[in-house]
C-alpha cells in the first residue's frame, strides 16, 4: 500500500509548542457517549507500534505506515481503510492517556492518508474534547484546526460493514439519532447532522467561553485545575482559553462559508425546520447580545459573516451557469426588463394574464366557486414570483389592468344595451375586488418583511408608490360619465381634509360643514385612493401627495349645494322612509356600515311599508355602487333571504312564518334579479349561499296555494306565486338547469373541461365552505362574510327535490318516460282549459295514458273536442271555469304535459303558430315560474330532433328574411376584423327553417318586454335560447338573431355580440384562426427594424380599447367571450403548442451570421429574444387556462407534449436549426410551467377551488418527470431534435427548482435520482444537486453522495 505524505503543515499551537496535559488533569464527563470500543488486541498492537516509533524518533508518516500494517494483519476482521477501529484507538488514547504532540501528528497523518475517516475522528474528538476544553485548551485548539481542515472531507465510503461501523461510531459519539429524533440514520444523514451539530456546538462553546451561555443549552464543562497567577503555564493556558473562543468563531465562519456546508445546512432547513430553528434561535440570541454588550466588539466582523453565511444557506437557490447558452436563457432577469420594451408585447406584456382574468370574470357564463378577490390574490402572488417583479411593479400592473377594464366601457362610450354586466360590475372590480385582493398581501408582508435599513420597500410602501405613479396614465384615470360626480365628491373630500388640517381645525378627517360647497375635479385615482383608505390599506396622508388635491374654490351659490349626505343624515335622525327620501336613499350609496345595520333592522322588524322600503334601499345604490362597504352590503342582503322564523317552523315545518316577510322578500328578490346585481354576487362568491337561502323559500311558497282572487301575475302585486316565481327563477338562473348532466362531461377523462354549475355542485361548494370554516374554528380573515354553520342538502326539501329529478328526467327522456299519476294530468287539463278559454279556442286535453305517433314524433297527448268531463274523470265542470289555483309545485309538475299537448296540437293542425305562442305567453303570465319548465322542455326537444322543422316565412311564423343576410354579413365583417373567416352559412333563395321547439321558444322570447322588470323571466329563457340556437346547426343562430334585431333595434349590437359565438361551437378552424390572431395581436412584429415601436401590440393589441363596439372588437376579447362555448376544446392544446413553436422559430429567422456565439439576433439582442419567448409562453398559457382550466393543462402535459416529443420531425442542420430547436424547447418549458402556475399557483397550499385539485397537479408533474427520467435512462427513444430535448429538460427542471420547489415534493425519489444522474452527464451538477435537495428526508443520502 502506497501512502502520500501529507502536504498540510503539522499541527501546532500559536507559540510553536505543544504543552499538553496528563490524564490526571482531565475529568471525563459522564454524559458523553463513547463509540464502540475497538478490540483489545488491535489497541495493544497499535500502541506498541506508536510507543516504539516515538522512542526511535520516527516521523509521524513512518509511524502511520507501521500502524496501517497492524490493521492489515488484524485477525479480527478489522482490516481495510478507512478503519473505524483504528480511529477509535487513536482518539481514545489521545484523549487523554497519551495526549502527546506525536499522537496529534500521527492522527493527522492517518486522516490525511485515509487510514481513518475524518468525520469519524472529528466526531470522536468533539465528544471528548468539547466537555474538557477548559481543562485541555491545547487539545481544543488542535481539534478546531482539524475541524477547519477536514470538515469537508466526507468522501464516499464503499458500501459494506465498514461503512455501517463508521456511521454507528459517528452517531454514538455525537448522539445524533437521539438528539434529532431520527429513527434510522444513514451515511448521508450522519454527515448532514454531524455538520449541523458541529455548527451549533461551536456557537455554544464560543459564547459560553465569552461568558454568554445560551439559555436553553446546559453543558457540563471540566474547568481543570486552578493555577497561581504567577504560574507561567497557568498564564499561557488562560490566554489560550481566551483565544480559543475567537478561533472557534473563526473556524465556524470558515466552514460555513463553504458551498458544500451551506448545501448541507440547507437540507436541514428544508427537511427539519424545527431543528434548524434551534440554530436561528442562537443567532437571534447573539444579535441581542451584540446590542447589549461590548464584549463581542472584537468578533463582530466574524459574526456578521456567520449571519450572512447562514442566510445564504437558507436562501440557497439554483443559479444557472451563464457561461453556457442554456444557463444564460434561464438566468435572465425580470420579464418586464428593458429589452422586452422594444419588441414583442412591450411594456406590461408579462401581466396580460390579469387583464384576461378580469375580462373573463365579466362573462356571465363564468362560474365563480369562490370570491374573485381570493382568486385574484393567488394570481397576483403567482405572477409576482414568475415575473421576478417587485411589489410596486406588481401592484401597478394590477391597478392598470383594473383601470383598463373600466375604460373598455367607460369614458365617452355608449354602453352596449342588453342583458350583460355593465359598468357597475367593472367598477366593483376596480374599487372593491382589487383592494380586497391586496389586503391579505399587505397583512402577509407586515408579518414577514423586515425593512430596517436594507433599502427594500415594504409591500405597503410599494402600494403607496404604485398609487402615486398612476398619475402617469391620465387616459386611464378619466371617469365614465355616470361616475364623474362621484369622482368629484372624492376629490372634494380630500381638498376639504387638507384645508381643515392646514387651518388647524379639530375635525380633520370628518365631513366639514361647507363640504358641499367645495368645487374640485376628480378622477378614478381619487376613487381608488378612497377605496384603499376605507379598507386601511393606506392612510389619509395620501391627501397630501403632491398634485393630488388642486386648490379648492369656495362658492356661495346655494344652487351648487350637493345633498349626497343629506338623505342619509335625515334617515339616521329618524325621518320616515317616505317616497322622496326612499328614492334618494336608493340612488345614493350608504356612507358607512351604521346606516346598513339600521336598515337591516327595519327590513326584518319594521312595519310592512318600512320593510319594503328598507329592502329596496339595501338593494339599491348601496349594493351596486357602495364600493367601500360593498362586501358588507352583500352579506346583509344575502342574510335577508333567510329571515328569522318562529320555533314552530323548525319543529313542525310550518311555513306560515314566511308570510310576515312576504313584502320584504318580494322587494329583495325583485331587486336582485338584475344582471349587474347577480354578477356582483358572483364576484363575491356568494352564489352557493344565495342558492342555499333560496331553497327553503321555494319549498315554503311553492307549497302554498295563491289567494282565490288571483288571476294573473302582476309585478306590483305580492302573492305566493310572485314570490315563488322570483325565488325559483332566481335559483335556476344560478345554474344550467336545462342541460343534461352527462353532456357536461368529457368522455374518457372523468371530469368536465369547465365544471358547469349544477344545483348539486352549488350545495357541495357551500358545504365545503362550512367544513372549511368548522375545521378552522374561526372565520378566515380573507373571508368578508359570515360563513354558514350547518350544511344544506336537497333531501331536506322534498318538493324541490321531486321537481329537480323530474326536470332531469324531462331533459334526459321524452315525456312518455315520465310516469305520473292521474292528478298531474288533471292539473294539466285545467291549465290547458284556462289557456284555451282565454284564447276562445276549443279544448286541448291531456289523456291519462294514450300515446300516438305523429309526424312530429311520439306524443302522450291526445287532441279531442269531446266534453271535458269525458277526459277529466271526477273533476267537475265548475272547476274548469276558474283558473287552477294550486300550489306552485303541483303546477310545475303538470307543465311538461301541457307543453307536450300544445306542440302536438300544432303538429296535428289543431292550433296555429300564433295561438301556440299566445298560449305559452298566457301560461307565463299566469304562472311566471313555468318559464323554467318551458325552457327545459323545449331545449330537450330541440336536441332530440323528433319534431319537424317549420318555415319562418312570415305567414305562420315570424320571418327574419328582411335582415337575415345583412345580419350574416355583419357577423362575417366582425369576425374578419379579428382574422376569422367563415363561409356563407345560409343558402340563398331558400326559406329559413327552424325546429318546431326552437321556433316556439324564439317566438315566445320575442313577446317579452325589454324593461328591467322582465329581467327575471327573460334572462332565464334568453340564455337557454342562445345555447339552443348556437347548439343547433349554424344558421339557426342567424335566424334567431335576425328575429331579435327586428324586435329590439337597440339590442342590435348585443345580438351581434351573441351571434359571433355560434361559429366557434361547430367548427374548429375558426377557433384556430382566432388563437393565431391573438398571438399576432399580442406579439406584433418581432423584427428589430423598429416597426414594432409603431404597431399596436401587447395588452392593447390583444384586448382592445372597447367592448361596446363590435366593429372594434379585438381578438382577445372575442376569445374570452367564445372560449366557454367550445364543444371540444381539447384541440386548443395542440393549436397553442404549434403556435408557440411557430413563433419561437420566427425568432431564429432573424439570426445574423454571428449567431448565438455573439448573443445577437439580427437587430435584436439575445436578452430581448428571450423576453419574447417568455411572452409567447405567457400568452399561450393564458389562453390555454381560460379555455379549459385544469383539464387542458393536463392534456398539454399528458398528450400534446409527449406526442410531439416522440414524433419524428424534419431535422435540419447548422447553427440556425440548433438555435431554433433550443428556443422552442425553452418556450415549451415555459408554456408548461406558466400554465400549471396559473391554474394551481406556485406554493404548496393550493386552495380548495374548482380550478383543479392539488393532487392532480402533483400527479401531472410526477408523470412528466417520470417521462423525462425514462428518456434519460434510454428506455424511450425520442423523435425530436436533441437540442430541443435538452433545452426542455434543463429549462423545465430549472424552473421547478427556482420557482416551484413545492411541486417536486410529491415526485418519487427514484425519479429525482435518475434525472439528477442525467443532469450530471450534461455537466449540470448544481441543477442536479438542487433538484435532489427537494426530495425530502429520503433524498439526503443521494444529495451527500452527489458531492463525491
Amino acid at each position: 500500500m502506497a501512502y502520500a505524505t501529507s502536504t498540510t503543515p503539522n499541527l501546532q499551537l500559536p507559540n510553536g509548542k505543544m504543552i499538553l496535559s496528563t490524564r490526571e488533569e482531565t475529568m471525563e464527563v459522564s454524559s458523553v457517549s463513547v463509540s464502540p470500543s475497538p478490540t483489545p488486541d488491535l489497541e495493544r498492537k497499535v500502541m506498541a507500534v506508536v510507543t516504539a516509533s516515538e522512542a526511535r524518533g520516527d516521523p509521524p508518516f513512518v509511524c502511520a505506515v507501521e500502524v496501517s500494517r497492524c490493521c492489515v494483519s488484524d485477525e479480527n476482521g478489522c482490516s481495510g481503510f478507512p478503519n473505524a477501529d483504528l480511529a477509535s484507538v487513536l482518539v481514545s488514547n489521545l484523549c487523554f492517556a497519551h495526549n502527546t504532540p506525536f499522537m496529534w501528528k500521527l492522527l493527522e497523518q492517518a486522516m490525511a492518508n485515509r487510514l481513518v475517516y475524518p468525520l469519524q475522528v472529528l466526531a470522536l474528538l468533539t465528544s471528548r474534547v468539547v466537555p474538557n476544553r477548559r481543562a485541555q485548551p491545547e487539545a481544543y485548539r488542535l481539534s478546531l484546526e482539524l475541524i477547519r481542515r477536514y470538515s469537508l472531507s466526507f468522501s464516499l465510503v464503499e458500501t459494506g460493514p465498514r461503512k455501517k461501523t463508521i456511521v454507528k461510531s459517528i452517531d454514538g459519539a455525537m448522539l445524533l439519532s437521539h438528539t434529532y429524533q431520527v429513527e434510522e440514520i444513514g451515511f448521508g444523514t450522519s454527515v448532514v447532522l454531524f455538520v449541523f451539530s458541529t455548527v451549533t456546538t461551536l456557537i455554544d462553546c464560543a459564547f459560553e467561553d465569552y461568558g454568554l451561555p445560551f439559555a436553553s443549552q446546559s453543558r457540563v464543562v471540566n474547568e481543570g485545575p486552578k493555577y497561581s497567577d504567577l504560574d507561567t503555564r497557568g498564564k499561557h493556558r488562560n490566554h489560550l482559553r481566551e483565544s480559543n473562543a475567537f478561533m472557534a468563531l473563526e473556524t465556524l465562519e470558515n466552514i460555513s462559508s463553504q458551498k458544500k456546508i451551506q448545501h448541507l445546512l440547507h437540507l436541514v432547513y428544508l427537511n427539519m425546520p424545527a431543528t434548524f430553528n434551534n440554530l436561528l434561535q442562537r443567532l437571534r440570541f447573539i444579535e441581542t447580545q451584540i446590542l447589549s454588550t461590548n464584549s463581542l466588539a472584537s468578533v463582530n466582523h466574524l459574526l456578521e459573516k456567520l449571519f450572512l453565511n447562514v442566510q445564504k444557506a437558507i436562501n440557497l437557490k439554483y443559479l444557472p451557469n451563464k457561461r453556457n447558452i442554456l444557463g444564460y436563457l434561464l438566468n435572465t432577469g425580470p420579464m418586464n426588463s428593458p429589452p422586452s420594451l422594444l419588441i414583442g408585447a412591450g411594456r406590461g406584456g408579462c401581466w396580460i394574464t390579469i387583464d384576461i382574468f378580469m375580462e373573463n370574470s365579466m362573462e356571465r357564463k363564468t362560474s365563480c366557486p369562490k370570491a374573485v378577490f381570493e382568486k385574484l390574490t393567488e394570481l397576483i402572488t403567482t405572477l409576482q414570483i414568475i415575473n421576478q417583479a417587485s411589489w410596486q411593479e406588481t401592484f401597478q400592473a394590477l391597478w392598470l389592468s383594473a383601470l383598463r377594464l373600466v375604460q373598455r366601457v367607460g369614458a365617452g362610450r355608449e354602453p352596449m344595451i342588453g342583458p350583460l354586466p355593465h359598468l357597475d360590475s367593472r367598477m366593483c372590480m376596480l374599487l372593491a375586488i382589487v383592494p380586497l385582493s391586496i389586503a391579505p398581501l399587505l397583512k402577509e408582508g407586515s408579518n414577514t418583511s423586515n425593512t430596517g435599513g436594507n433599502g427594500i420597500l415594504s409591500r405597503k410602501q410599494s402600494l403607496v408608490a404604485c398609487l402615486q405613479s398612476l398619475r402617469q396614465f391620465p387616459s386611464l384615470l378619466s371617469p365614465p360619465l355616470t361616475i364623474v360626480d362621484v369622482a368629484n365628491d372624492a376629490a372634494k373630500k380630500a381638498a376639504s381634509f387638507v384645508r381643515d388640517y392646514k387651518a388647524g381645525s379639530g375635525n380633520a378627517g370628518m365631513m366639514p360643514s361647507n363640504y358641499s360647497s367645495m368645487k374640485a375635479v376628480g378622477n378614478l385615482l381619487h376613487l381608488v385612493v378612497e377605496a384603499c383608505i376605507a379598507r386601511d390599506l393606506i392612510d389619509t396622508s395620501a391627501y397630501f401627495w403632491p398634485g393630488y388635491v388642486l386648490p379648492a374654490v369656495v362658492t356661495k351659490d346655494p344652487d351648487l349645494m350637493l345633498i349626497q349626505e343629506a338623505p342619509w343624515l335625515s334617515f339616521m335622525q329618524g325621518a320616515p322612509l317616505t317616497g322622496s327620501l326612499q328614492s334618494a336613499l336608493m340612488a345614493t350609496p350608504s356612507p358607512s356600515i351604521r346606516e346598513l345595520e339600521k336598515l337591516n333592522i327595519l327590513a326584518l322588524n319594521g312595519t310592512e311599508e318600512e320593510r319594503t322600503a328598507a329592502s329596496k334601499i339595501l338593494c339599491g345604490a348601496s349594493l351596486t355602487r357602495g364600493w367601500n362597504i360593498q362586501e358588507n352590503v352583500v352579506r346583509i342582503v344575502v342574510k335577508l333571504l333567510s329571515p328569522p322564523l318562529t320555533s314552530d317552523y323548525h319543529i313542525s315545518g310550518d311555513t306560515s312564518g314566511y308570510l310576515c316577510h312576504m313584502h320584504m322578500l318580494s322587494a329583495v328578490l325583485s331587486c336582485l334579479a338584475h344582471v349587474d346585481v347577480i354578477h356582483i354576487l358572483t364576484l363575491y362568491g356568494v352564489v352557493s349561499e344565495v342558492a342555499a337561502a333560496l331553497m327553503p323559500l321555494c319549498e315554503a311558497f311553492g307549497s302554498m296555494p295563491p289567494p282565490p282572487t288571483y288571476q294573473s301575475s302582476n309585478e306590483d302585486e305580492v302573492t305566493v306565486y310572485s314570490i315563488f316565481s322570483f325565488a325559483f327563477l332566481f335559483l335556476v338562473r344560478l345554474y344550467k338547469f336545462y342541460e343534461p348532466v352527462n353532456e357536461q362531461l368529457v368522455s374518457g377523462r372523468g371530469g368536465p373541461v369547465r365544471p358547469e354549475t349544477t344545483l348539486d355542485r352549488l350545495l357541495l361548494m357551500r358545504d365545503n365552505h362550512v367544513c372549511t370554516n368548522n375545521g378552522r374554528g374561526v372565520n378566515d380573515n380573507n373571508s368578508f362574510h359570515e360563513l354558514p354553520s350547518h350544511s344544506v342538502y336537497i333531501d331536506s326539501f322534498p318538493k324541490l327535490r321531486n321537481w329537480y329529478f323530474q326536470n332531469q328526467a324531462c331533459v334526459a327522456s321524452v315525456i312518455s318516460g315520465l310516469c305520473k299519476p292521474k292528478p298531474s294530468h288533471q292539473v294539466a287539463n285545467l291549465i290547458l282549459n284556462m289557456i284555451c278559454r282565454k284564447m276562445n279556442k276549443g279544448e286541448v286535453v291531456v289523456s291519462d295514458s294514450t300515446s300516438m305517433s305523429t309526424g312530429a314524433g311520439t306524443s302522450t297527448s291526445t287532441m279531442t273536442s269531446s266534453s271535458m268531463s269525458e277526459s277529466s274523470g271526477s273533476v267537475s265542470e265548475e272547476s274548469y271555469q276558474r283558473p287552477p289555483l294550486l300550489p306552485a309545485w303541483e303546477m310545475l309538475e303538470a307543465v311538461p304535459f301541457v307543453l307536450e299537448a300544445l306542440l302536438s296540437a300544432y303538429a296535428y293542425g289543431r292550433l296555429s303558430s300564433r295561438d301556440l305562442t299566445t298560449g305559452l305567453r298566457l301560461l307565463v303570465d299566469f304562472f311566471p315560474a313555468s318559464v323554467a319548465t318551458i325552457t327545459t322542455y323545449f331545449s330537450a326537444e330541440i336536441t332530440r330532433g323528433i319534431w319537424k322543422s317549420v318555415q319562418m316565412n312570415g305567414t305562420e311564423w315570424p320571418s327574419p328574411a328582411e335582415g337575415l343576410y345583412t345580419f350574416e354579413s355583419e357577423i362575417k365583417e366582425v369576425l374578419s376584423h379579428v382574422g376569422v373567416y367563415i363561409q356563407n352559412s345560409y343558402p340563398r333563395g331558400m326559406a329559413p327553417m327552424l325546429p318546431l321547439p326552437l321556433a316556439a321558444l324564439g317566438s315566445l322570447t320575442i313577446t317579452f318586454k325589454l324593461d328591467k322588470k322582465s329581467d327575471y323571466t327573460r334572462d332565464v329563457v334568453g340564455e337557454a335560447l342562445e345555447n339552443c340556437a348556437t347548439g343547433c346547426s349554424w344558421p339557426s343562430m342567424l335566424i334567431i338573431g335576425a328575429l331579435w334585431t327586428q324586435k329590439a333595434r337597440r339590442w342590435y349590437d348585443f345580438v351581434i355580440f351573441v351571434a359571433t359565438r355560434a361559429p366557434f361551437m361547430h367548427m374548429k378552424e375558426p377557433i384556430a384562426q382566432l388563437m393565431r390572431s391573438c398571438f399576432e395581436a399580442f406579439l406584433g412584429p418581432i423584427s428589430g427594424d423598429g416597426s414594432s415601436l409603431t404597431s399596436v401590440r401587447g395588452i392593447i393589441g390583444l384586448m382592445g380599447h372597447s367592448v361596446t363596439n363590435n366593429r372594434d372588437l379585438s381578438p382577445g376579447l372575442l376569445f374570452v367571450r367564445t372560449c366557454h362555448t367550445f364543444q371540444d376544446p381539447h384541440f386548443c392544446s395542440e393549436v397553442i403548442f404549434k403556435l408557440v413553436i411557430e413563433w419561437s422559430s420566427k425568432l431564429t429567422d432573424e439570426l445574423v451570421c454571428g449567431g448565438l456565439t455573439q448573443l445577437k439576433f439580427g437587430g435584436v439582442s439575445l436578452a430581448a429574444a428571450i423576453c419574447i419567448v417568455r411572452q409567447i409562453a405567457i400568452i399561450g398559457a393564458s389562453l390555454l387556462c381560460v379555455a379549459g382550466r385544469a383539464l387542458l393543462v393536463q392534456v398539454l402535459f399528458e398528450e400534446t407534449v409527449p406526442t410531439n416529443l416522440l414524433s419524428q420531425h424534419e431535422k435540419g442542420s447548422g447553427l440556425v436549426q440548433s438555435s431554433s430547436s433550443m428556443l422552442q424547447g425553452y418556450a415549451i418549458s415555459y408554456l408548461m410551467f406558466f400554465s400549471t402556475a396559473l391554474v394551481w399557483g406556485i406554493g404548496d397550499k393550493t386552495s380548495a377551488r374548482t380550478l383543479g385539485s392539488p393532487e392532480r397537479r402533483a400527479r401531472m408533474i410526477s408523470n412528466h418527470l417520470d417521462f423525462i427520467a425514462r428518456v434519460l435512462e434510454g428506455r424511450i427513444v425520442l423523435g425530436c431534435d436533441p437540442s430541443f430535448w435538452k433545452a426542455h429538460v434543463l429549462c423545465f427542471v430549472g424552473l421547478l427548482v427556482r420557482f416551484a420547489p413545492a411541486w417536486v415534493t410529491s415526485v418519487k425519489l427514484d425519479t429525482l435520482q435518475k434525472i439528477s444522474s442525467g443532469l450530471r452527464i450534461w455537466d449540470e451538477f448544481d441543477l442536479a444537486i438542487s433538484l435532489l435537495e427537494l426530495g425530502g428526508m429520503g433524498a439526503i443520502e443521494a444529495v451527500v453522495e452527489s458531492f463525491f
